[in-house]
């Protein structure tokens, strides 16, 4: 069975997380129980990875919070979307946070949608490569193929 791996990484700071970050969590709950329906009839197991960052992680690499990774791609270069930053809240203090902008939009909180359409593409890319994988380690003539 293939794996689609969806790893999302956000600030937490005495349990606590900034809003942004808080909304985008829920989205990606609700993209990861989506994709794990559409894409079990494709025999691809879905995984969630969540990682939390510690203020002195945040503080070197804002850009690191708020991240959606598949498959060790951002959401973004699934999205062909650019990377944002804006302020944010207390939490984050004057870090301006992650943003992601697709087709002249910018999302604080990144929406469900966005987060299943990287990951049919995600799980497109892993189909394609199976595919055109040799089956019986290129040996043809041993009947498999």
């Amino acid at each position: 069975m293939d794996k689609l791996m969806v790893k999302w990484q956000r600030l937490v700071e005495d349990g606590e997380t900034c809003p942004r970050c808080e909304e985008t969590g829920v989205e990606v709950e609700k993209a990861i129980s989506k994709l794990e329906k559409s894409l079990e009839p494709m025999n691809i197991d879905v995984e969630l990875e969540k990682k939390e960052l510690s203020l002195g992680e945040f503080k070197k690499s804002p850009q690191a919070s708020n991240l959606i990774k598949i498959n060790g791609k951002s959401i973004e270069t699934w999205l062909n979307a650019k990377t944002g930053k804006s302020e944010c809240c207390d939490i984050c203090g004057p870090n301006d946070c992650r943003t992601v902008e697709v087709n002249g939009k910018t999302y604080e909180k990144i929406p469900a949608d966005l987060i299943i359409k990287a990951g049919l593409a995600a799980a497109s890319e892993l189909s394609i490569n199976k595919d055109n994988q040799p089956c019986c380690n290129g040996d043809s003539g041993s009947g498999c193929c």
